[in-house]
């Protein structure tokens, strides 16, 4: 199962991947004219090409071919999705990350000024219309600028990344002795990424909104627990609430998708929640 991009067929079997990554089941006809459209409607690509590829993609077990139809085996699906995380950045590791963190802090920070304001009789919060003004506020501008933050330099990355990617592939291609082929892939590469730059955009937006939402609801299950539940009941499911979602949700998911051993994880979590809750409580103490 190769992951090189070193001739021809190899540049065929990535578009192949990314076509069939949903599970689909198509015909070769359709992928020549998936092809196709990748070179802007021009017959660049022909079918022997294609027939080469997909008989290597075969060899490899990659693919299934039943009754003129092809779809990916559970390898070819494996490798799809790692071309789709490495050219279209679709799994949203970074983001569900920076939400639920963002969101837990707000909540925590939230709860604890809260908290402390009503125990020191602070009349600036006693009201409970204005303590859950604040708080949403506060959660608010978090959410918006994780939103923004993620948008803009989202794009800005992924497209960085993008062309130091298409750079690396330009040089490989480049050393293919026939000057037929190598044309052929390089044209075919540069079209590719033409269109996977117009993707980059839909799925940074995506990503902003799973990382917006992702921080709001983070950060106002807590507050709303402490603003409906009595004292002390309401003090303590919201630091359960925020331990259940940084202690078992984000650690969990940071383990599985980094592959580093979840009390590594844990203790990372746990260190940035309590620094960044402690600085957070200071500044708004001055």
């Amino acid at each position: 199962m190769s992951f090189e991009i070193q001739e021809l067929p190899d540049v065929i079997r990535i578009i192949v991947l990314l076509e069939l990554s949903k599970g689909k089941n198509v015909k070769k006809t359709f992928l020549k004219r998936r092809l196709d459209k990748v070179c802007t409607k021009r017959s660049c690509i022909e079918m022997s090409e294609l027939d080469k590829a997909l008989a290597e993609m075969s060899a490899e077990g990659l693919i299934i071919a039943e009754d003129d139809k092809i779809r990916l085996s559970k390898k070819g699906i494996s490798l799809g999705k790692e071309w789709e995380s490495l050219l279209l950045k679709k799994d949203p590791i970074l983001e569900v990350v920076a939400g639920l963190i963002d969101g837990s802090i707000t909540g925590l920070v939230v709860v604890l000024s809260a908290f402390i304001a009503l125990a020191t009789g602070n009349p600036a919060l006693m009201a409970t219309k204005s303590l859950i003004f604040a708080s949403f506020l506060t959660l608010s501008a978090v959410a918006i600028t994780n939103f923004s933050s993620f948008l803009l330099g989202g794009i800005t990355e992924d497209l960085a990344d993008i062309v130091t990617l298409q750079t690396l592939m330009n040089y490989s291609l480049s050393d293919i002795p026939d000057r037929k082929e190598r044309s052929k892939s390089l044209m075919l590469i540069k079209r590719l990424f033409t269109l996977l730059s117009k993707e980059i955009h839909r799925s940074n937006l995506y990503a902003a909104l799973i990382c917006g939402t992702t921080t709001f609801i983070a950060g106002s299950i807590p507050i709303a627990t402490y603003v409906y539940l009595p004292a002390p009941f309401n003090l303590i499911a919201s630091l359960t609430v925020v331990g259940v979602v940084s202690g078992v949700f984000l650690v969990r998911y940071r383990a599985r998708k980094t592959r580093v051993h979840w009390k590594v994880t844990l203790l990372e979590t746990v260190s940035i929640l309590i620094i960044a809750s402690i600085v957070s409580l200071l500044l708004g103490l001055l």
